[in-house]
């Protein structure tokens, strides 16, 4: 079967539906086989295709995306050679040119013969899949649409070449595998324990206009981020402040506004951070930016986790990779509690600075401090009337922000989650 001449896309095991139907495509019309058999292999496999597309939210041609899905996602020499940079030069490339060649036989097979042998019309079902909901449970819904399309373009490619070059130009724009085709990502620990880096399949689709006000720490943020995405020198950024102020937010925009240029999340717990050196090895060698993101980070006095996240920033002997930055929110800007005691020279410990300084050596090793500030009343007045135009809340201007007073007052308090928690109360009274 031509699966098995694969070099470079030749990972493929646990791929049974792309081995069920190409072997039908070798032995549909073989004597040696019982009919009946063969006709209940290819509607297994009709069935397949149908369950991935309502967990993927294909539609199209179902054969034709299920192929395209396999390209995008399979992580080899070549594929994680192009990501971010797009075509490279080496022997490489003819080694990935036949196993192109190879599903373009795949893209081209006329399964009209095999329909008729076995007596299943049913296939025509997966040729032109209309489905109800563009919904996805694996991909949002734009890499979703890109992957039909990208199916839809390798129809058009007339040669192997050219549908190479169409998927190369895919890994530039977009990546490969679980990084390129998603934004942010949790480490979590699989069946033996080891460190896995799996994707989040619902961040908020929050951007940065969407925060209101802020614009001096939101304008931080971003100059260091985009040093950061286009290769220049970068800080790790710890951003601190009130609670409700946008904090974790500005985050979020920023993993949606620079997906495109190759910038990915990895939200990580402090209980984790014993992680940290073996999810950097991970990531450390690929072509994506990543931003380790830590949210709420702070440390009681008893808890000595902070020690980890200090080797990894400037602390061990392996530099910080280029390609990673930490950005941290915290409520605190020393993130370690101190006590008084810390400082009273009646302590047995003589070395009363060295404790101070060992607790606030964590933070200096933030190279970018931005502070978010709870709004004073009229910079809260501001952020409610403007939350209200966008969401066409229809209120008198007065009344709306006298009831805005009233809410804070009742509730969180001036910040702009609180202004965020009104308008959501309106929307919902108004039905």
């Amino acid at each position: 079967m031509r699966e098995q001449e694969l070099i470079v896309y030749r990972n493929l095991e646990e791929e049974e539906l792309l081995y069920d139907v190409t072997w039908l495509m070798k032995h549909y019309d073989d004597e040696y086989y019982n009919r009946e058999d063969l006709s209940a292999l290819l509607y297994q496999c009709i069935h397949g295709l149908i369950d991935q597309a309502g967990n993927y939210g294909f539609h199209g041609n179902l054969w034709h995306c299920y192929l395209a899905n396999l390209l995008v996602n399979n992580e080899n020499s070549y594929s994680c050679g192009c990501e971010i940079r797009g075509a490279i030069e080496g022997t490489i490339n003819q080694a990935a040119l036949h196993d192109i060649g190879i599903f373009k036989e795949f893209y081209d097979y006329d399964f009209a013969p095999m329909m008729e042998v076995l007596q299943v019309p049913e296939w025509a079902l997966v040729e032109e899949y209309v489905s109800s909901t563009r919904e996805s449970k694996v991909y949002n819904t734009r890499i979703c649409d890109r992957i039909c399309q990208l199916a839809e373009r390798f129809c058009r490619d007339s040669t192997p070449q050219e549908m190479k070059d169409t998927l190369t130009q895919f890994y530039k724009g977009y990546g490969v595998g679980k990084f390129g085709l998603h934004k942010s990502f949790r480490i979590y620990h699989d069946e033996q324990g080891r460190v896995e880096i799996r994707p989040i399949l619902n961040i908020a689709h929050v951007q940065l206009d969407d925060l209101v006000g802020y614009e001096i720490p939101k304008q931080k943020l971003v100059e260091n981020t985009e040093a950061f995405v286009a290769g220049r020198k970068a800080n790790n950024c710890l951003l601190f402040g009130d609670a409700g102020t946008g904090k974790s937010s500005s985050i979020k925009a920023i993993a949606n506004a620079y997906y495109d240029r190759g910038l990915r999340i990895i939200e990580i717990y402090k209980h984790q951070f014993q992680d940290l050196q073996e999810c950097i090895s991970q990531i450390k060698n690929r072509n994506y930016k990543f931003i380790i993101y830590m949210d709420d980070l702070s440390f009681e006095e008893n808890e000595t986790e902070y020690k980890y996240l200090k080797a990894v920033i400037e602390g061990g002997l392996e530099k910080q990779p280029e390609n990673i930055l930490i950005y941290a929110t915290s409520n605190r800007r020393h993130l370690i509690r101190e006590n008084y005691r810390d400082k009273e020279e009646i302590r047995q410990d003589m070395h009363t600075s060295d404790t101070v300084q060992e607790k606030l050596s964590l933070v200096y090793r933030f190279g970018v401090t931005i502070y978010f500030g709870s709004p004073d009343k009229k910079e809260f007045q501001h952020i409610v009337t403007a939350l209200a135009d966008r969401y066409g809340v229809k209120m008198d201007r007065e009344l709306l922000l006298a009831e805005a007073n009233k809410w804070e007052l009742s509730h969180s308090g001036l910040s702009g989650r609180s202004a965020q928690q009104f308008i959501d109360y309106l929307l919902g009274m108004q039905g």
